[in-house]
């Protein structure tokens, strides 16, 4: 009974680091909050140090002296002594933040540094360290004379992304535009932006869109844009017609190796905008009426008169619609005997008047069957197809 109460009691017992470091037996791991950093991140650190909790009741700190310095730096750039403090009292877990600011560089292409290089700062999060395009950062601990624990990150540029939130839209829908490019969070302390080039098939020159950075370090950058059938484009207003490929872009230029610094890539996506009314509704096509070449009506119809053979198109959408009038006219025996097209645009709230001419060549029944279509190579049906039967004496 005694020895379960002992092994109970030293199990809820706090147990406490030393007070005094093991120099013969260093253990102080360095982690940092991510495997690889761009040129202008915030680093965080953790050391893991309980033999330096000096002190159980108060906040320790580490290397902010010349005997047991930290030492942040990369490639040419350095920060020493840099002071870490401890997460809370008696942790024995130590942290500190720098943030990196990269070189001069234009990342925009306007010809102006969009960076602030500088080095400064002790630590544990007012420190600023200068950074190139390919490098690392170390960060060493000087635990004991000749004893220096040490790690290291990479530090690199990306290839950004862009993307649409969807592969199509609406056209009464608003889209969404992203962009992930690491590189571009400058100021890993503020929202920063990106300029997106946004085009349409029915407006090549389009808008600029600027999207703003979802958190402070995201890297990670939302714009957002509407359509319009009856409007140019402006603003965040897009004009752009159903069936339209709609395309966006930017231009990176903050790429890695094998890319040289002076390199810039031009980072695009597309997506397509359809009608918010359903394809069948698009259009109304009335029943055909038939009359001889002068316009008036036929009641009775001979082989070898001409024919003419009349469509009406009624467009109650508030935008103008591209379409094909198909006329198709088949014999008792189901064979296509004749077929003829017209293609043309209506605009909005039009009625609109199509006809061709047929000359039936024998007697017999016949159906002329007609079809309103998007085009002849990617065919939607805008209304539904009419055919009406006639006897030819």
């Amino acid at each position: 009974m005694l020895i379960t109460s002992l092994i109970f009691l030293i199990f809820l017992t706090p147990v406490f680091a030393e007070q005094i470091p093991d120099y013969n037996n260093p253990y102080a791991p360095i982690f940092t909050d991510k495997p690889v950093y761009s040129w202008t991140d915030k680093v965080k650190m953790t050391i893991l140090a309980p033999s330096w909790n000096s002190d159980r009741y108060q906040i320790d700190s580490i290397g902010g002296d010349e005997d047991h310095p930290i030492k942040i730096s990369t490639g040419s750039h350095s920060l020493e002594p840099y002071r870490f403090t401890e997460t809370e009292v008696n942790s024995g877990i130590f942290t500190g933040e720098v943030t990196l600011t990269g070189f001069p560089h234009d990342t925009d292409g306007d010809g102006i540094s969009d960076t602030t290089p500088r080095t400064n700062g002790s630590g544990p999060t007012s420190g600023f360290l200068e950074t190139d395009r390919d490098s690392s950062m170390t960060i060493s601990f000087k635990f004991a004379n000749g004893v220096v624990l040490v790690d290291s990150v990479p530090i690199k540029w990306n290839i950004g992304q862009i993307q649409f939130s969807e592969e199509n839209y609406l056209s009464d829908k608003t889209a969404s535009i992203r962009v992930i490019d690491p590189d571009l969070n400058l100021n890993p302390k503020s929202l920063d932006q990106v300029l997106i080039h946004v085009t349409s098939d029915s407006d090549h020159s389009g808008i600029e869109v600027s999207a703003t950075e979802t958190s402070e370090s995201s890297g990670i950058f939302v714009g957002t844009i509407s359509f319009s059938q009856n409007h140019s484009s402006s603003g965040n207003r897009l004009f752009a017609m159903p069936g339209n490929t709609i395309f966006a872009k930017y231009d990176d230029f903050t790429l890695p190796t094998p890319y040289s610094i002076s390199d810039k890539l031009e980072i695009k996506t597309i997506t397509t905008v359809d009608s918010s009314i359903p394809a069948l509704q698009r259009l109304t096509s009335l029943p055909i009426s038939l009359s001889d070449s002068f316009g008036n009506n036929l009641t009775s119809f001979s082989a070898n008169d001409q024919i003419q053979i009349v469509g009406t198109v009624s467009n109650e959408q508030n935008f103008k619609q591209k379409f094909v009038y198909l006329f198709q006219v088949k014999d008792e025996t189901n064979s296509v005997v004749s077929v003829s097209w017209i293609q043309s645009e209506i605009f909005e709230n039009q009625k609109l008047d199509v006809s061709q001419s047929w000359i039936p060549a024998e007697p017999g029944k016949y159906t002329i069957e007609t079809y309103v279509w998007s085009s002849l190579i990617n065919i939607t049906p805008l209304s539904p197809s009419l055919s009406k039967s006639i006897i030819v004496k």
